[in-house]
């Protein structure tokens, strides 16, 4: 395994490009990148320009992972980039980004489901809960936009890999898998994000291991709060994921996967709007009618997860939310734009320590280019 990062997370990647992030990556003392999609290597996918990051990563020694983006019909309007790729064509600029990252041996591609809206609070901040369209409906229209790709995906030898996103269930992506063949479709297993759903990460992990091709390795406060459960970001360890469990099972599907990283983005790179707090509406009767995979056993050890974690807040051990939401280290609030660049290095510093810490008392090996002190 190798441990690496998100690149859409990686401070001041935009303002670096690709190659000199790929030094910034090597310079941190971690072991690659995940472009979310081609497009973030190569905006008009030139072959040259995405050769030349292909050699920069394997000069290096760095794992170069991508994606193609949002599968889910329903937000494309949201995403034109995507639309534009193919001369407004959405499938042909899929497949351009398929065949364009298979030419520089990306085989492992990156797709989402859906988007989350942070401005809104509650079920409403992600396309689960639409009230235009049945989260059903863009169930299917997902399914269909794969089918379309499969062919190509196929030929290229390429799996599209779909994230545990905030608004579909690991469920609900084995049935996609089944549906269009596991041969080309698999997961890209956020550590984090299927608490939003319920669900338990450990359970998840087991569901889905023979499957998970590509990862985002996060961490996350979950805490009681009015109308239901908090959800909070936190760097690694520090949060509610039990990755002690987790590591081995992914190690034993897939000891050549590789973890990558997913932090809170620096508002250096992204200025944080004023947001509610977010909530997970775990005990509305719409929100568990959303949700009809997740079995009792599931629940009760879910929030029994909650429970042993709200007490180490209590005992001190864990920062509450609105500590941490104020803190340096925290999420910036939006009078206090403090997140910046030092802060969100600092935040991927203590992350990849505690990966590695993990990996070793584990007996999990975790190969990395020759080992840097991890500096700015």
């Amino acid at each position: 395994m190798k441990l690496g990062i998100d690149g859409i997370k990686l401070p001041e990647a935009k303002k670096r490009g690709p190659l000199a992030s790929l030094d910034h990556v090597s310079a941190l003392g971690l072991a690659g990148i995940f472009f979310s999609t081609a497009l973030d290597m190569s905006p008009t996918l030139d072959l040259g320009a995405l050769r030349d990051i292909r050699a920069k990563a394997d000069e290096l020694g760095l794992y170069l992972e991508s994606g193609i983006g949002k599968i889910n019909p329903y937000c494309s309007a949201e995403e034109p980039a995507l639309r534009a790729a193919g001369d407004g064509d959405i499938i042909a600029g899929f497949a351009r980004m398929i065949e364009a990252s298979a030419a520089i041996g990306c085989h492992e591609l990156w797709v989402a489901p859906g988007n989350f809206k942070s401005e809104y609070r509650g079920r409403l901040a992600n396309d689960r809960f639409r009230t235009d369209v049945t989260w059903e409906d863009q169930l299917l229209g997902m399914e269909k936009v794969l089918q379309k790709l499969a062919p190509v995906a196929r030929a290229n030898g390429t799996h599209m890999n779909i994230e545990t996103h905030d608004e579909i269930t690991s469920f609900e992506i084995l049935r996609l898998i089944e549906k269009v063949g596991a041969d080309c479709v698999g997961v890209v297993f956020d550590t984090a994000n299927g608490l939003q759903r319920g669900e338990h990460p450990v359970f998840a992990a087991k569901r889905l291991a023979p499957y998970i091709r590509q990862t985002h390795i996060k961490d996350a406060y979950v805490g009681r709060a009015p109308g239901g459960l908090d959800f909070q970001t936190r760097p690694v360890g520090d949060g509610i994921v039990d990755f002690a469990t987790i590591l081995p099972i992914l190690a034993n599907a897939n000891p050549a996967l590789n973890l990558s990283l997913e932090v809170a983005q620096s508002v250096a790179d992204k200025p944080r709007k004023a947001n509610p707090r977010q909530c997970i509406e775990i005990d509305d009767p719409l929100w568990r009618a959303g949700h009809p995979d997740l079995t009792q056993d599931e629940l009760a050890a879910y929030m029994t997860m909650v429970d042993a974690y709200e007490t180490r807040v209590t005992l001190g051990e864990i920062t509450d939310w609105i500590a941490y939401e104020t803190s340096q280290y925290g999420y910036p609030t939006y009078e206090n734009q403090s997140y910046g660049f030092d802060e969100a290095i600092a935040f991927i510093k203590t992350s990849a320590r505690h990966i590695e810490a993990l990996c070793a008392e584990k007996n999990i090996a975790l190969s990395s280019p020759a080992r840097k002190q991890r500096a700015a």
